[in-house]
């Protein structure tokens, strides 16, 4: 668990023996989870909830950056909860279109990741914390990165790294849609960088620098 400032904490995943990202608590007035990740290995977060005196009852929104099952299939535990999961409307229509494969591939079906939001691009907000919602599409048709103003976080998902971005190479990924979706997000103005996987990236120079570089570099492979 890294606590990154007073009201946003970090459940880093750092194990090679699995894929799952790193998941992310907004600790504010209403209480909001970003990307809870595998069910089967859950309790990494649960366990950092529990060091806060917190468990997931006391989470008021999930929001999901895509649909894929590292990110998202942990919504299960959600459902005898108060909890609301959202994510956004164009990777649900993408979800719905390729139930059958995502339930051959990773045993998991759209209804089981049944959403209770569905976001587009805008203001989310909730409990007086205001969130801006960005369709960013390359990854994962609809993948949305989430950026608060307040205190300049910008979650990525799997869109941008630090030092490296989103594969294309799964259905529905595009490399020049991801290319597009980067570029927007390199004009959000962010102080901190807080992708699906891997370390973040602080300051506003150095995730400056770091956009600069993966278009650089890795704009090339894609």
């Amino acid at each position: 668990m890294i606590k990154i400032d007073d009201h946003l904490i970090m459940f880093p995943w750092r194990s090679a023996n699995a894929n799952n990202c790193n998941c992310y608590l907004i600790d504010g007035p209403k209480r909001v989870l970003i990307d809870p990740g595998h069910k089967h290995l859950f309790d990494h977060v649960r366990n950092g909830l529990s060091h806060l005196d917190l468990s997931i009852d006391d989470i008021d929104v999930v929001l999901c950056t895509h649909a894929h099952p590292d990110h998202i299939e942990s919504v299960q535990l959600f459902r005898e909860t108060r909890t609301l999961v959202a994510i956004h409307e164009a990777e649900w229509q993408f979800v719905q279109s390729v139930d059958r494969y995502i339930r051959a591939s990773f045993g998991v079906g759209a209804d089981a990741i049944t959403p209770d939001l569905l976001l587009c691009d805008g203001t989310f907000s909730i409990g007086g914390i205001d969130l801006t919602i960005l369709h960013t599409p390359g990854h994962s048709p609809g993948s949305m990165s989430i950026f608060w103003p307040e205190t300049g976080a910008l979650f990525t998902g799997d869109v941008i790294f630090r030092e490296g971005l989103g594969r294309t190479d799964l259905p529905g990924g595009n490399g020049d849609r991801l290319k597009e979706s980067i570029r927007a997000l390199s004009a959000m103005e962010a102080r901190c960088l807080l992708p699906g996987h891997g370390d973040i990236v602080k300051g506003f120079d150095a995730v400056t620098s770091n956009f600069d570089n993966v278009e650089n570099y890795w704009f090339a492979y894609i």
